[in-house]
């Protein structure tokens, strides 16, 4: 098991938040710039990254941007930036969850170890096809390959992906994804679950001229919009 990266340039709050998540059994790495976190991100060996987005060399958009770019690493993002734009923003980034200043230390435990569970659970042996192979869905592996390529998810992505493959066709509501992919009740928006199946599509969606991968069923939600081979 890897360790949790705790990204934050407050020594106190950076202090409090490891306090609380060695308390929880999980092992815990710190680092107070971008840099670093960079650094010690593409080392490997993480099980989720913690990452204040104010840090004072890199900002951690950016931070977010070049380990999404080069690692399946999940992040949860901590920031004082609480409106639903900024929110959306971080979540376009590919990052798993967003908890904003101030917050319950132990609320960023649970949402932690959610982030975990979900990154653990696999659903069985089985490889799905789809499309006449040309989506596939590994679980046991964790792997899902468009056109034969592997295509890099995000922990959330993945948990997305899973639901919706589960059953072909079936039209999931933006509450029924929330509460698949979080595990818990998430007092969050619709439009994060938006963004995520927007970031999804677009990874799965090779060919634009194709049937979409992921369909958007007006005042309804999404649906997978490929058939699973038999």
């Amino acid at each position: 098991m890897g360790a949790i990266l705790v990204v934050e340039d407050d020594d106190k709050l950076r202090a409090l938040v490891r306090s609380y998540l060695e308390a929880a059994g999980l092992s815990v790495l710190t680092a107070g710039t971008g840099a670093e976190a960079i650094s010690i991100g593409q080392a490997g060996d993480l099980d989720l990254v913690v990452l204040d987005l104010g840090l004072p060399d890199i900002p951690g958009q950016e931070v977010a941007r070049t380990l999404r770019a080069t690692t399946a690493v999940p992040i949860l993002v901590l920031t004082a930036r609480s409106s639903d734009e900024d929110r959306v923003a971080g979540l376009e980034l590919g990052v798993d969850d967003y908890v904003t200043k101030p917050f319950v230390p132990r609320e960023l435990v649970l949402r932690v170890q959610a982030i975990l569970r979900r990154t653990a659970a696999t659903a069985g042996e089985e490889v799905q096809r789809f499309g006449d192979g040309g989506l596939c869905i590994d679980a046991a592996r964790r792997e899902v390959t468009v056109g034969g390529e592997v295509v890099h998810l995000t922990p959330t992505e993945w948990a997305l992906l899973q639901a919706l493959a589960s059953h072909p066709g079936r039209v999931y509501s933006r509450a029924e994804l929330i509460n698949r992919t979080r595990g818990y009740e998430y007092e969050g928006y619709e439009r994060t679950v938006d963004s995520h199946v927007k970031n999804l599509r677009r990874k799965l969606q090779q060919d634009p001229l194709a049937a979409p991968v992921i369909e958007t069923v007006v005042g309804g939600g999404y649906r997978l919009g490929v058939r699973r081979d038999r």
